[in-house]
């Protein structure tokens, strides 16, 4: 990923990218009749100073993409933004990215036109998604005035709209990934927490294939469901 941005970042300031704007960048795609066997998806995770968006900043964007039914490890996002000017004492210990990290990171404007390229506009998923688009939505318009709809789905609907019945003893990513046995190397590490939440995401995609439901739109569409009976119900 290193690599990768550096070389994006030096055909960028040599106008071999066309010299892209944030309005030049990959369209947000629409859910519709995309199969979910064959369409790519990106899992997104991102550090923040903190909890409130109204004040905290993005420090560090982890993803993975989704690519026909498979995590791709070749396709992932990893970075550590550049900001330096900004207070990390009150979260350092919980995601350890202290101030020299922050200095030695990539520039913010490079690195979110870096993303977006790098999505491709295809759908998002996170774990309490609403946090993450929240932040992103937030940042990338502070530093590219970036204002496009991407389409957004929780992981945290995702899993009990297809398993109901599961006996997590909790709703967190750490309950989900102990009920299915899957070994979480770094919490708080973007990278490593986008990784998890994919690897529940391939689980629920797998149900879902299992119960008839093939495109993205039924994907979406049952998500919403899930969304409006939880709301019904007050959960």
């Amino acid at each position: 990923m290193l690599e990768q941005i550096k070389q994006w970042i030096e055909r960028r300031r040599g106008g071999q990218t066309g010299n892209i704007a944030p309005e030049k960048t990959p369209n947000p795609k629409v859910p519709g009749d995309q199969l979910l066997s064959e369409c790519r998806l990106i899992v997104l995770d991102l550090e923040t100073t903190g909890l409130n968006a109204s004040k905290d900043e993005v420090i560090a964007v982890g993803a993975v993409a989704i690519n026909g039914g498979a995590i791709d490890l070749s396709d992932q996002f990893d970075l550590i933004l550049r900001r330096p000017e900004l207070d990390i004492t009150e979260t350092v210990l919980i995601h350890g990215i202290g101030p020299e990290a922050l200095t030695q990171g990539h520039e913010t404007e490079d690195a979110l036109l870096f993303l977006l390229e790098w999505m491709n506009g295809d759908p998002v998923l996170a774990y309490h998604s609403a946090f993450d688009q929240k932040f992103l939505e937030k940042t990338l318009k502070a530093e590219l005035g970036y204002t496009r709809n991407h389409t957004w789905m929780d992981v945290a609907d995702l899993l009990p709209a297809f398993f109901p019945d599961a006996l997590t003893g909790g709703k967190g990513l750490d309950h989900w990934a102990d009920f299915f046995g899957l070994e979480v190397s770094a919490r708080h590490h973007a990278a490593s927490d986008a990784l998890a939440t994919a690897e529940l995401t391939l689980i629920a995609l797998n149900k879902a294939h299992k119960s008839g439901l093939k495109t993205l739109k039924e994907l979406h569409d049952k998500l919403r469901y899930h969304r409006r009976l939880q709301s019904i119900h007050g959960v």
